[in-house]
């Protein structure tokens, strides 16, 4: 028995160790910095709050919902305008599970 739920341990020490390193993988502050998925950071600020031109969005605090939305509708066309055209060029770097996870971490800035 004892060697039985050593086992059963393992097999579920394993399967955690396999689900932290997804979250790793998908650790949104990282995204959100990597030039080779956008670079938010080198318009909209490392923080998210102080871009570096007045007219870009202030992205921190943000709703993540509606945030990763936006970045989906930028992404089909749905939502086009002038300040959009330079984003429709990099969001499809990310993934949508990038994309919710950069949401998430800007929502708790």
């Amino acid at each position: 028995m004892k060697k039985l739920t050593q086992v059963a341990m393992a097999a579920i020490c394993a399967g955690g160790i396999g689900f932290a390193s997804n979250a790793m993988a998908l650790d949104g502050g990282a995204l959100y910095m990597d030039p080779t998925k956008g670079g938010c950071s080198a318009c909209h600020g490392k923080d998210a709050n102080t871009p570096i031109m007045p007219s870009y969005p202030k992205l921190g605090g943000q709703n993540a919902d509606y945030a990763f939305n936006q970045m989906k509708d930028i992404q089909s066309g749905a939502r086009s305008n002038g300040m959009t055209a330079a984003m429709k060029g990099i969001t499809h770097l990310t993934t949508d599970e990038e994309k919710k996870a950069i949401a998430e971490w800007l929502s708790k800035q």
